[in-house]
């Protein structure tokens, strides 16, 4: 493991001073030392990362998915939010969950009370934008960041239990996020107003609400370095935010002792150099959502072209969730998903069961993760 800091010894101070003020002082830096030795204690027994997932509500049979993720131990299920689809016109009062212009989706609805019964957090990615919040543009353009700071506003009071926000899926892709070009701070320079702005409507709705921003995946147009170095505000300022998102798929098998991925990329093997990245550039050092992160079983597909057997997208699997565990600043790993795709063309055997519901080896996998 790469170092992430070190404890420094400072020493001196006034001299001469009485017997009783010198065992004070002793008696204090004892304290104190015994105070760090049980922060370092707790360090080490520190609970594991969060396993986060993203899969469906129901099994192929029909039956609910979530007594599954709960046997699988799931701390948080990850579903999408669509602005565009939930305020597919105007609201007169945004800030309403019950203006009647929104449409609120009964997926995301039911995934929330499933969630609730079986005590499964929720993490809501809200991304797209209607075209009356983005000038007549496609969905995928930057929206305007005040309706976007009001939409927040009104999905937050409709879903009360949902705590974790992410704020837009890969910005730093030109397919995902507009305006942006490729190698250029525009898509990093308009990202920032609306996480900012997303913060601002999530905060107002509760304060327990966690913001999480960034959201970037492995490569993109513009690297995760780069994006991040650039994502400022038009005063210079950085974005509010209280966790960095980042979506690490691999290029290799997990593991930190890997040298660090060339030109900007950041895969699950940099999280403890991407750690240090996210520190400098956000005060507060803010923990890393490490939101999706898969490996494709069987055969190549339309999305990845990387592919291992079963029994090593199981070995991957349990790899990377032993480097989200090992890093502190980690606050969860999520994995893409629970059921393969339906077999055709290009399809993605992604899941820890296949397309009919049969376990495969990733399934035991991911259910030891983080448990000892």
């Amino acid at each position: 493991m790469r170092a992430v800091g070190r404890l420094r010894d400072r020493r001196g101070g006034p001299r001469g001073r009485s017997w009783p003020a010198r065992l004070a002082r002793r008696a204090t830096a004892l304290a104190l030392l015994a105070a760090v030795a049980a922060g370092l204690a707790c360090a080490g027994t520190a609970a594991a990362a969060e396993k986060a997932i993203w899969g469906p509500l129901n099994l192929p049979s029909g039956r609910s998915a979530f007594p599954v993720y709960r046997e699988l131990g799931v701390d948080t299920f990850e579903i999408e939010l669509d602005f565009d689809e939930a305020a597919p016109t105007k609201p007169a009062e945004p800030r309403n969950p019950s203006d009647p212009a929104y449409a609120w989706p009964s997926a995301l609805s039911r995934a929330v009370r499933a969630a609730n019964r079986h005590r499964i957090k929720v993490a809501v990615l809200v991304t797209r934008s209607p075209s009356w919040a983005n000038g007549g543009r496609s969905k995928i353009w930057a929206p305007d960041p005040a309706s976007f700071r009001d939409f927040l506003t009104a999905a937050s009071r409709r879903y009360p239990s949902v705590r974790r926000w992410m704020i837009w899926g890969e910005p730093n892709r030109v397919d995902r996020f507009q305006p942006g070009t490729a190698n250029s701070p525009e898509s990093a320079r308009a990202y920032a107003p609306i996480l900012d702005a997303a913060y601002v409507g999530l905060k107002r709705a509760s304060r327990r609400n966690i913001v999480i921003g960034g959201m970037t995946w492995t490569g993109g147009d513009v690297k995760p370095a780069p994006f991040l170095r650039w994502l400022r505000m038009p005063s210079g300022r950085r974005p509010r935010l209280d966790w960095y998102g980042h979506n690490p798929f691999p290029f290799r098998r997990p593991r930190l002792a890997t040298p660090l991925h060339r030109g900007g990329w950041r895969d699950i093997s940099d999280m403890d150099v991407f750690t240090k990245e996210v520190a400098r550039a956000f005060p507060g050092s803010p923990r890393l959502w490490l939101s999706e992160f898969t490996v494709v079983s069987d055969k190549s597909s339309n999305v990845f072209n990387l592919y291992l057997s079963r029994k090593e997208q199981a070995n991957w699997l349990a790899a990377a969730y032993r480097i989200a565990n090992r890093l502190p600043s980690v606050a969860g790993l999520g994995w893409l998903g629970l059921l393969d795709e339906a077999p055709a063309p290009g399809s993605a055997n992604y899941g820890l069961m296949t397309h009919n519901g049969r376990r495969k080896a990733a399934f035991n996998a991911f259910k030891r993760a983080g448990r000892g």
